[in-house]
């Protein structure tokens, strides 16, 4: 018979919480849920959280962990857990190519030193790289007023571990961190994924925050979607990795957590199986840069440079081959230069690893348009190069003048689409219109197609200058009707237009339509 079933939760709590711990340990478990891979729905790495309290009296986890902190056992209760997720995550068949994101409490910070080395000792006795974990800041109190924060963080990155930032939105200057430190994941608080697809203020709030954590070489995680509208708006406005009840829920038995999520890899396909114009113009400018492993030697680096005399920067990927960012000579030269600058780099009690250079470089998919990849190059001040994922693996970097190339590219394509009578845009937009609002969430859209009666006869009777007098005519009356970037304009051909719109009823569509004819 368990402890928890022969005494009263709230008699534990009352009468044993300096033992908060030991309790702990009979009763509390480590629950993982999946976080994944927006674009093809592989698991890319599990939250660990906290299950079981209630069993000894606590409501909640945030109850156990405030009674820890009064009672002076945080640090010991937070490792107990820490070591805990971490023994059973290397128990995954998985573990090597995923990462565990565990809470990190800010209380913690001034112990910060005991933290990381504690950790670090797990690590090694598991067989884990630092690399695969990642340390989630938590929302409930400012990080960034505690003084040890930025040394922590500090000595977090040069580990090799990953950071993230918590329930991003609703906590205390989350802004100010994403500013002042360099940090791998974003995590969306819940309250501006629910119902987004019915929401075009919080979807403009997510394209925003996506396109600003891409420009710092962030990548965002959407947390806390509960339905398939939800994950697809997502997906479609650039979150690179989901988490929550739609895609699994919690658990506590590694039995029942799945590699990949079929219903997700089904969402999908009709996004992957098409790439656009900005794709394919994006594919021919990459170039496949030799990369570095953040866990490789700096000797390494070293003879990558000399056998790449004309390279001035690698790119530096984690052990699951996402980007971290670039290491650049000239991190470097002050130590190429030196006397024994080289075995100073390796001397033990001055060592450094490739970690302690990593320069931050932004990060966007191969997915993503070309203005937007052009918008986030400008904004990064100092940027050597983009670097391209597919999937969130390293798929290589287009530099600022490969970038100008896709564009003027972009624009003498859409100048060949658009028709040189009316200068709409042609088929192919027509095209790429639809399929983009047809994944656009639950929003109503209203395709028009408008055609003239008795065009033939028309121009056999009065020719084809005036023919092509009344088709200018027309496209200038719909350029006045429809001007707002809710609405698409296409000519398909001779007589032949197409109307786009989004979010307008019915009602009001024909409303309006019937001025077009009757002008």
């Amino acid at each position: 018979m368990s402890l928890a079933a022969t005494i009263e939760p709230g008699v534990l709590r009352r009468y044993a919480s300096d033992q908060i711990v030991t309790l702990a340990k009979l009763v509390v478990e480590n629950a993982f849920q999946p976080i994944v891979e927006a674009g093809t729905g592989t698991v890319f790495g599990y939250e660990s959280l906290m299950r079981g309290q209630e069993r000894i009296g606590y409501d909640t986890p945030v109850d156990i962990l405030d009674e820890a902190h009064q009672t002076g056992q945080l640090l010991q209760f937070e490792q107990m857990l820490a070591s805990r997720a971490l023994a059973k995550f290397a128990t995954l068949p998985n573990f090597s190519t995923s990462t565990l994101f565990l809470n990190l409490d800010v209380r913690l910070i001034p112990h910060g030193e005991r933290l990381v080395e504690n950790l670090l000792q797990h690590l090694r006795t598991a067989n884990i790289p630092p690399s695969s974990v990642c340390f989630e800041f938590s929302e409930r109190f400012d990080n960034t007023g505690v003084p040890e924060f930025p040394g922590l963080v500090s000595k977090l990155r040069k580990a090799g571990f990953k950071l993230a930032i918590d329930d991003f939105g609703v906590g205390h200057g989350e802004i100010k961190l994403l500013c002042d430190h360099p940090v791998d994941y974003l995590k969306i608080d819940r309250h501006f994924v629910a119902e987004i697809d019915r929401s075009p203020r919080k979807r403009h709030l997510l394209k925003s925050i996506v396109n600003i954590a891409h420009v710092l070489g962030t990548r965002v995680i959407a947390e806390g979607i509960e339905t398939e509208a939800e994950f697809i708006a997502c997906r479609e406005y650039g979150v690179d990795l989901v988490q929550g009840w739609f895609i699994s829920r919690p658990t506590t038995h590694i039995s029942e957590l799945a590699p990949s999520f079929p219903h997700l890899q089904d969402l999908g396909k009709s996004k992957r199986n098409t790439q656009s114009l900005d794709e394919i113009l994006i594919r021919k400018q990459i170039e496949m840069l030799p990369a570095v492993y953040e866990n490789d030697s700096i000797d390494s680096v070293f003879e990558l440079f000399r056998r790449n005399p004309r390279q001035a920067f690698f790119p530096v990927l984690n052990a699951n081959s996402e980007p971290r960012g670039i290491i650049h000579e000239h991190h470097l030269k002050e130590y190429i230069y030196q006397p024994f600058g080289r075995d100073l780099l390796k001397n033990k009690m001055y060592e450094r690893s490739i970690s302690h250079f990593v320069e931050m470089a932004p990060i966007v998919g191969l997915d993503s348009d070309t203005e937007q990849l052009m918008a986030i190059f400008a904004n990064m001040e100092g940027s050597n190069c983009l670097i391209l994922t597919d999937n969130m693996r390293y798929a290589g970097v287009v530099s600022a003048a490969s970038l100008i190339k896709v564009i003027n590219e972009k624009q003498l394509k859409t100048a060949q689409d658009q028709n040189p009578l009316t200068g709409l845009p042609g088929n192919r937009a027509i095209r790429d219109f639809m399929r983009q609002s047809g994944r656009d969430g639950d929003e109503v859209r209203h395709f028009c197609y408008c055609d003239f009666d008795n065009f033939k006869p028309f121009n056999d009777a009065y020719g084809f200058h005036l023919g092509d007098h009344a088709i200018s005519l027309f496209a200038a009356l719909m350029r006045r009707y429809f001007f707002t970037e809710r609405h698409f304009l296409g000519h398909v051909g001779g007589d032949d237009f197409f109307i786009g719109v989004i979010g307008w009823t019915k009602e009001e569509l024909t409303e309006i339509l019937d001025r077009v004819i009757s002008d």
